[in-house]
């Protein structure tokens, strides 16, 4: 069976050498001490390793079952959800009002981590949670905040998001799902719902869904979606749960991976629906709980490669296999093991590259939106829109990528289910998946976010990256960082003048290679974070840390990824300026 530890020492690195998160001016950091953090995210690690490990192997062979419309999770979940909420685990950044702990997103997204890597299908009925008061939180009223939130907040009730039907995923407006108003303000929601994560089970006593849905003459499209809560149980006004309401599963999907997490066909029949937010308006309240379950699953992306990461590490070093060509290095053995040989450390160090500046990449987004919440910020409310997403494109497709090397490395063995490496690669592959598909992050990324604003804010991220590069011009330990960086930098500016001068008179010379900007942007921003990482690596080394192995490490790690994967912007490149015409050039009937 697969093992996982918390990699405790890189979050507190990050949080403190890199970030330094104690010294900002938002609000609440102040406390975010290294001995605070640390207490915090050792707790973390150790539920992650002794609760939620064990039964990752356990959800992924049991799943859920449906019985009498009821379902049945898998062994052990419902002790480990309780100790879950018992510890606060669910309520880390959520408003003391409703009893959260106050601590800022960027401690959540920590914690979040090794949880995420333990046991990614049993995290996610917590996660949906989360996004579901984060969009009551900011869009309901009073009333209703008081109704749900402390509730949602200790995940004594659990939340959903609602949004694709059978017949319509990306595009929400063909949505069929109706909320006729009713003389008591109230709507009855009536449609089908699909993919819903999380949408029935037996670990909390109410379940609230969010629900997108059409009010009978409202605009054509998108413009006419309107969101409603619908509680799987209406709530009384003392607080106390009612009857059920007209909402029930069709069926649980059977999936290629998350098998813990149940996955319903929902069917709502008349349910009572509280309109969230404004008539018509539905999409803008979707989009607090999207645009969090999009850092989430960029997240979950990163995440999944760690733990498979780990244990390809502890199998490489185990496994005996063939002899270096450069000298026997276990001569008391039969053979040398795996590490030895290049082809296996390029794959871990490709894998080792990619995770930790995805972690990097991922806690300062994290911190751009405590800054943008918490500051009322502008500039970084912009920037982690733009960033989001690469955030969530770049790094699920890489992890992805990550968890099938990890995979390879064990041989014949990873394609074994008793070895458990398979249920990484297939864990990680829904996260390419749901919360917008890849392609449609890319073209979010490249038909939205790079106009957005006049371009402000992709300019302003070019003028951040530069002036990095300049901050360390002078430092010969850093020439390894900055000149990769500044030439793929450039790189990616080429691509967006590309875009600028074709793409006008034909929008597919554009599209045709969003995915490719996609990726040489998350290349460009990993290569950012890497750099700043070194100089705050060699910044450590140079106050006299203790601990030089990690921080030279770190710095050898860094100069793989500049010397490794940055380069692949120049391929990316070359993909974008052939154009659209070869995409393009056979007509439907040809394929």
């Amino acid at each position: 069976m697969p093992s996982y530890t918390a990699p405790t020492k890189d979050y507190q690195f990050l949080l403190h050498d890199l970030l330094k998160v104690s010294e900002q001016d938002i609000p609440g950091f102040e406390d975010l001490d290294r001995d605070f953090t640390g207490a915090v995210l050792e707790e973390a690690g150790k539920v992650a390793s002794e609760v939620l490990a064990p039964l990752n192997v356990v959800g992924d062979t049991e799943g859920c079952t449906l019985e009498n419309g009821v379902v049945r999770t898998p062994s052990g979940f419902k002790d480990a959800f309780q100790a879950m909420k018992d510890g606060g685990w669910t309520a880390i950044d959520c408003d003391p009002e409703y009893g959260g702990q106050g601590l800022p997103y960027v401690m959540h997204t920590a914690a979040q981590e090794p949880f995420v890597s333990a046991n990614m299908a049993f995290n996610m009925y917590q996660g949906l949670t989360h996004g579901a008061y984060s969009a009551i939180f900011h869009h309901g009223t009073d009333a209703q905040k008081q109704t749900y939130l402390p509730k949602m907040v200790t995940c004594e009730w659990t939340g959903t998001m609602n949004l694709t039907e059978p017949h319509c995923g990306t595009d929400l407006g063909l949505m069929r799902t109706k909320a006729e108003p009713q003389d008591d303000g109230t709507y009855r929601v009536t449609g089908q719902k699909i993919f819903i994560s999380a949408g029935e089970h037996d670990m909390a006593d109410n379940i609230i869904h969010l629900v997108l849905a059409k009010i009978p003459g409202g605009p054509e499209g998108i413009k006419g979606v309107s969101l409603f809560i619908v509680p799987k149980f209406l709530v009384n006004e003392d607080g106390s749960l009612g009857d059920r309401n007209g909402v029930s599963v069709g069926k649980i999907e059977e999936k290629m991976g998350i098998h813990g997490n149940a996955t319903c066909v929902m069917n709502y029949d008349g349910a009572v629906g509280y309109l969230l937010g404004e008539e018509h308006k539905g999409m803008r309240a979707m989009f607090t709980m999207m645009n969090e379950a999009r850092l989430g699953v960029a997240l979950q992306g990163y995440a999944q490669a760690e733990a498979a990461y780990q244990n390809a590490l502890a199998y490489a070093k185990d496994r005996l296999q063939g002899r270096d060509v450069t000298g026997v290095k276990n001569p008391d053995g039969p053979a040398d093991p795996l590490i030895v040989h290049p082809d296996i450390r390029r794959s871990l160090m490709d894998q080792k590259s990619f995770v930790e500046g995805a972690r990097a990449l991922t806690f300062w987004g994290a911190m751009l939106i405590d800054r943008a919440h918490k500051n009322k910020d502008a500039e970084a409310d912009g920037l982690i829109s733009l960033l989001t997403p690469v955030l969530k494109g770049f790094q699920t497709d890489k992890g992805f990528e990550m968890a099938v090397q990890a995979q390879q490395v064990y041989g014949g063995h990873g394609y074994i289910e008793e070895w458990g490496m398979s249920q990484f690669a297939r864990d990680a592959r829904i996260a390419m998946i749901y919360e917008g598909a890849n392609g449609i992050q890319a073209l979010d990324l490249v038909g939205r976010k790079l106009a957005q604003d006049g371009g402000k804010h992709v300019m302003a991220f070019f003028e951040m990256v530069k002036n990095e590069c300049k901050a360390h011009a002078d430092d010969p330990r850093m020439a390894g960082f900055v000149e990769p960086l500044k030439a793929a930098s450039k790189q990616l500016q080429q691509a967006g003048m590309f875009f600028m001068q074709n793409g006008v008179k034909n929008p597919n010379e554009a599209l045709s290679g969003s995915y490719d900007f996609m990726h040489m942007m998350g290349h460009v921003c990993l290569g950012l974070m890497w750099t700043r990482m070194a100089k705050a690596a060699h910044d450590a080394l140079d106050a006299g840390a203790e601990d030089v192995t990690f921080y030279e490490t770190k710095i050898a790690t860094g100069r793989y990824y500049m010397a490794r994967q940055l380069p692949a912007c120049a391929m990316h490149l070359a993909k974008i300026e052939s154009g659209a015409e070869t995409v393009m050039a056979l007509s439907a009937d040809q394929f």
